[in-house]
């Protein structure tokens, strides 16, 4: 029998990554590219579509080149909910005055449509009982108006397309106009239920335009993830990544989203948990939080349930944290000691596998039965970035109580757990928003990403919420999920479903530790308190 190979393809926030996968669901090899990322004013973020596209081709490249291009059966997509906005001839249009026209994609963590966001929820159309009652200042359409309020002549009369950024790679590779369903579903308000664009919708919130000539500029040919997309690659994209023309594309997903994928089929020998009671956690720059129903879940401040986003057949929830990696990066590099630990350090070991054990050793110096407890008298609020979920307020700040003078070794390490188990108490907060609606309860959490690496982050998630965590052995599940998209629309499984069993592999389970669990209430009715601190602090100063 021949061998088949398949190549997922993942743009994250700041790089683009490609890996050679077997039917099986084994990453072979990979390759990563960084990206380029604008930061011109405050809260704005811009990205290039040509950066991004080199950088993909140049990963395919790689992980191909000694593989018979015959071998690889199909190519999948994944990538950020970025918005990418493109002229006649797909020629880049500038997101912002006075700027290059390279400069053509606001990045999903860009904040700049506070005004336009605020607009749209105002009107309180029912079809936004899908994003928890608000659409998110990430999402799609509050960025197209802000574009048509700020660049009205210079962008706005010119925007001949606008994609979410993994239909723009499908679009870019076949030449086939489609969008991903996951992707107008999740990011742009489109109607599942009725698999349609809701004029009156875009009429009230003054998009209206968007919808002339059949959707032209945002899309009408919507397709479920893992559908073939057009006749595959065209002569110029196979010759650019330097693979066959006609390699099947599969249609895209959102990149969180193709790492849920990727993990629902992941089992472990030990512990086996039906596909609704499974919340997938993908941990990087942000955190996303996913669990499928066969019935629709309505939970404010989650977004969802949208139908058929990731499997056909079952509605996804999406719960989310906008800063994660992001926010602990931020505060070990804002620390005195970090540049001291950094250059103790050299290339020897990574600061955060440092920390952990640095926090075991204070523990065990202070004769402590867990490190959790170092933590007692430090609480923080971890929405530095606003939050996404379950209070869906972009406005809310970060807080810090228990801050004193120790600018030591020993207080970063302490004040790092103390952030680690506020990103935990935040997951648990989403979850006890989603079992009041939910008919099947959260029974299993499932980590990729960059924090999965990070032991202590996956412990105090699996403590904190009393749940086992499950980490699959294969590392890289967003480009595993990516390559299940391409296994299923080469009809290699029947169904997404059956893809993502049969690729998902096994996993490590970690169990809860019950002994810490009446620290961790005590601790999480404090994370509570400090929300409604805020909103007095607030209050008074209105």
């Amino acid at each position: 029998m021949p061998k088949i190979y398949f190549v997922g393809v993942d743009v994250g926030t700041s790089s683009a990554r490609a890996a050679l996968i077997t039917s099986d669901g084994k990453v072979l090899k990979q390759a990563t590219r960084n990206i380029r990322i604008w930061n011109p004013e405050h809260e704005y973020f811009e990205q290039s579509s040509d950066d991004i596209w080199q950088a993909v081709c140049y990963c395919v490249k790689d992980v191909t080149s000694d593989v018979p291009k015959e071998e690889i059966v199909a190519i999948s997509f994944d990538a950020t909910c970025s918005l990418v906005i493109l002229g006649e001839n797909g020629e880049s249009l500038s997101v912002s005055k006075n700027r290059e026209a390279e400069q053509n994609i606001i990045l999903w963590m860009d904040h700049r449509a506070h005004e336009e966001t605020a607009h749209i929820n105002a009107t309180k159309h029912d079809l936004l009982k899908y994003v928890g009652g608000q659409v998110s200042l990430e999402m799609e359409l509050p960025k197209l108006l802000w574009l048509k309020n700020n660049c009205f002549m210079s962008t706005w009369t010119k925007i001949w397309r606008a994609f979410d950024l993994p239909d723009f790679l499908t679009w870019r590779s076949t030449g086939c106009d489609s969008r991903s369903l996951c992707s107008v579903v999740c990011k742009w308000n489109y109607d599942a239920e009725k698999m349609q664009w809701n004029r009156e919708f875009f009429r009230e919130i003054g998009l209206e335009e968007l919808l002339e000539n059949n959707a032209e500029i945002i899309g009408s040919c919507i397709q479920e993830p893992g559908t073939p997309v057009g006749s595959g690659l065209t002569e110029k994209a196979a010759s650019e990544m330097s693979l066959l023309p006609g390699t099947i594309v599969g249609t895209s997903l959102i990149d969180a989203h193709a790492g849920a994928l990727g993990m629902f089929g992941c089992i472990s020998m030990e512990y086996k948990c039906e596909l609704e009671g499974k919340m997938a956690m993908i941990c990087g720059t942000s955190t996303c939080h996913m669990s499928l129903t066969r019935e629709p879940c309505w939970a404010q401040g989650v977004w969802g349930p949208y139908r058929s986003a990731i499997i056909p057949g079952y509605y996804l929830n999406e719960g989310g944290q906008c800063a994660a990696g992001l926010l602990l990066d931020y505060v070990i590099k804002c620390h005195p000691q970090y540049m001291h630990i950094k250059m103790k350090l050299g290339d020897t070991e990574h600061i955060y596998s440092y920390l952990n054990r640095r926090v075991k050793e204070i523990a065990k110096e202070k004769g402590l039965d867990d490190a959790c407890y170092l933590t007692k008298d430090i609480h923080v609020w971890p929405d530095f970035h606003g939050n996404r979920s379950p209070i869906a307020d972009p406005s809310l700040k970060g807080m810090i109580s228990g801050v004193n003078m120790n600018v030591d070794e020993e207080a970063l390490a302490i004040l790092y757990l103390a952030f680690v188990q506020s990103l935990a108490y935040g997951t648990r907060h989403i979850i006890e928003n989603l079992v009041k609606h939910q008919r099947v309860p959260v029974q299993t959490l499932l980590f990729c990403g960059g924090l999965s690496k990070n032991a202590l982050y996956v412990q105090n998630h699996a403590d904190i919420c009393q749940l086992p965590a499950l980490i699959p052995d294969e590392q890289e599940m967003v480009l595993v999920g990516a390559a299940m998209l391409g296994a299923c629309a080469a009809k290699v499984y029947e169904s997404l479903e059956v893809a993502s069993s049969a690729m998902g592999g096994n996993g490590k389970m970690l169990k809860p530790h019950f002994s810490t669990k009446d620290y961790h209430e005590r601790k999480y009715q404090v994370f509570l308190e400090m929300l409604n601190d805020q909103r007095k602090y607030k209050d008074i100063m209105m």
